[in-house]
């Protein structure tokens, strides 16, 4: 049976409505997908090296990122959207949902999606590049720990975000895991589709800085490819 902490069971997904737990399974030329994202970031040191891994593996990724960190490091995530990865928002200051009022929780996310359009800005050319209305039309949204309540769920459905769950979690932020459990348990309930959820942020480090190249490695050879969502 696979760890619930690695693979949520199925019966999270109806609650929450119209939220996206996997992606297609098989990309156009039939090959197997993976769907890495980051959450957390982005942040010197940490974020740029993840980029280096993927390049190295010519894969795609989507980068969750908090709005105080995007404020801080503007390069850092110009850097990922020139690399042809994606952005999506994990609100301004990290907050979970079930503590921070709605309007303030909701307010953050506005605040988080206009500084994102910002990098886009300021590294699309010319005024008509895809990036920029792919988001106008597709927001990417994931809740810090997944933590959402049903009038959030609906103002953001509203306001045409796409909200982004997962299915596999390869609890990098786990200090108690040891990271080469971490990758076993990983790779032992790895599907083709699985949208998969590593962190490039300082707590992670350790595990991420273990599990992400041989995780590349593994799947490459494999002839999965990864694919930004």
């Amino acid at each position: 049976m696979t760890n619930p902490l690695t693979r949520p069971p199925a019966w999270l997904r109806p609650l929450f409505p119209g939220s996206e737990w996997r992606g297609a399974p098989l990309g156009p030329t039939g090959r197997p997908r993976l769907y890495l994202t980051f959450d957390d970031g982005p942040i010197p040191d940490e974020t740029p090296w993840v980029l280096e891994q993927l390049a190295a593996h010519q894969a795609q990724a989507t980068f969750f990122c908090v709005g105080d960190n995007l404020a801080r490091y503007p390069d850092v995530a110009r850097a990922a959207l020139a690399a042809g990865h994606r952005l999506g928002n994990h609100t301004q200051h990290h907050q979970s949902a079930w503590v921070t009022p709605r309007a303030q929780y909701l307010a953050g996310v506005a605040e988080t999606s206009l500084a994102i359009r910002a990098q886009l800005l300021a590294v699309s050319s010319p005024p008509g590049d895809k990036r920029l209305q792919l988001t106008a039309s597709e927001q990417l949204f994931r809740p810090p720990y997944g933590r959402l309540t049903w009038p959030v769920l609906r103002a953001l459905r509203q306001q045409h975000y796409r909200i982004i769950m997962w299915t596999l979690l390869t609890r990098d932020y786990d200090a108690s895991l040891a990271p080469e459990r971490a990758l076993r348990l990983t790779l032992a309930a790895t599907c083709p589709g699985d949208i998969m959820v590593l962190h490039d942020s300082r707590k992670a480090s350790r595990s991420l800085r273990y599990l992400l190249p041989r995780l590349l490695e593994h799947y490459a050879a494999l002839d999965y490819e990864f694919a930004a969502l």
